[in-house]
């Protein structure tokens, strides 16, 4: 066991050469404990319920959806926000047991400089206004800021439990995910002062994402295998459900570019939950590999990329296919975990959480571009600046 949230999942090895895997799900049948779920193929995934908006208008204050087809318009190579279009152009890597973060070149794939931050770092996330990186200490109980014009950290700020961050779509707060403490922690987004604290009955709250107007989103408790539902506006859990597999672990959440399905890592259940956004129904498992992750976008909203940790593979979800696609297998095994996508959509970057090292992916060909040794336990890696208007949170979430 790595830290306390790798929960026993052991690294796998995988030897063979880096290939492309067209279609399907591999060879991987899932833990034998299934129990219920309905396992998919990759032909047979819904799309998503169609249901109502779940408000006539979107959040008060939240910048208008560019294009209602597609909630990552923004987020087109190029389309850097006049806030960031004079930062250089960073990898961000947090390593948990080293209580560092390098930061790489992504031109010359070194590490160019190592910032001491506090204990157990888990991610590195921009804020709403995109002009500050937070480092989430986990087990120091403090939020680290970097000025990305600069690469320099400022003083540690005291936030309790701050195993991820998040902020709402209107800028109005930040979200800390209080894994240990059974919260979700509703913050000022520049001073973290506490404006309210949402207990929940569910634990290891980690991951989250929107809707497409911003009333609601949905939160993963990896460690009792539930999914959560949030009024963003009035704070508060609409929705609770328990997965439907014995052990699952939901890790990452996106929404799709319809804004129609939400989908959920499950590094236990070995794939991605599909689930109608707007209606919360039981949703249903796409198989993927093994310790599956980590869930990112491309620059065209054409693909997602998901990361398999247990098996050093990278899984291709086609949106206009509605199926998995391909397949990347990482040369000479590894253990792929959170990441981004360059600025310019050519680059998958992820973190390998048990090799101490991060994994440049060519997002054409699914060739490895580079294997960069990093600190010890790296996660949840930041590329920034990315193109969007406002950052929602976690290793990079923009609109």
């Amino acid at each position: 066991m790595i830290t306390k949230r790798t929960a026993g999942l052991a690294a796998a090895t995988v030897t063979t050469g880096l290939t492309v895997v067209l279609g399907g799900c591999g060879a991987s049948a899932g833990p034998a404990h299934h129990t219920g779920a309905t396992r998919t193929t990759a032909a047979a995934v819904p799309r998503g319920t169609a249901a109502k908006s779940s408000g006539p208008t979107p959040l008060e204050g939240m910048p208008p959806v560019l294009d209602p087809k597609d909630l990552y318009a923004a987020d087109r190579p190029g389309k850097l926000s006049p806030v960031v279009r004079k930062f250089p152009s960073l990898v961000y890597v947090p390593n948990t047991n080293s209580n560092t973060v390098n930061v790489i070149d992504p031109k010359t794939y070194k590490v160019i400089r190592t910032i001491p931050v506090g204990v157990q770092p888990q991610h590195v996330v921009p804020s709403w206004d995109l002009k500050t990186l937070w480092v989430n200490n986990d087990r120091g109980n403090t939020l680290t800021p970097i000025n990305p014009a600069t690469g320099k950290a400022g003083k540690a700020l005291d936030v309790h439990d701050p195993y991820n961050l998040y902020f709402t779509p209107n800028g109005k707060y930040a979200i800390v995910m209080a894994s240990l403490d059974h919260q979700l922690v509703f913050r000022d987004p520049h001073t973290m002062k506490i404006k309210k604290t949402l207990p929940v009955t569910c634990a290891g709250v980690n991951h989250a994402d929107f809707s497409a107007d911003g009333r609601y989103f949905i939160v993963s408790c990896e460690f009792s295998g539930e999914l959560l539902k949030v009024d963003t506006a009035r704070m508060k859990v609409v929705g609770q459900q328990k997965l439907p597999f014995k052990g699952a672990m939901p890790q990452d959440v996106k929404i799709s570019p319809d804004g129609r399905t939400f989908y959920i890592a499950d590094m236990m259940a070995d794939g991605v939950w599909v689930l109608g956004a707007d209606k919360f129904t039981t949703p249903k498992l796409l198989h993927t590999g093994k310790g599956c992750h980590g869930l990112y976008i491309s620059r065209d909203s054409k693909e997602m990329y998901i990361s398999n940790r247990g098996e050093g593979t990278i899984s291709v979800f086609g949106f206009p296919q509605n199926k998995l696609v391909k397949k990347w297998v990482l040369p000479g095994g590894g253990s792929p975990d959170m990441g981004g996508v360059s600025a310019d959509g050519k680059v998958l970057w992820l973190t390998g959480r048990y090799n101490a090292e991060v994994y440049a992916i060519d997002t054409t060909s699914g060739k490895q571009l580079a294997r960069i040794p990093v600190g010890s336990g790296p996660h949840g890696l930041a590329v920034y600046p990315q193109p969007g208007r406002y950052s929602l949170g976690h290793t990079g979430i923009f609109r």
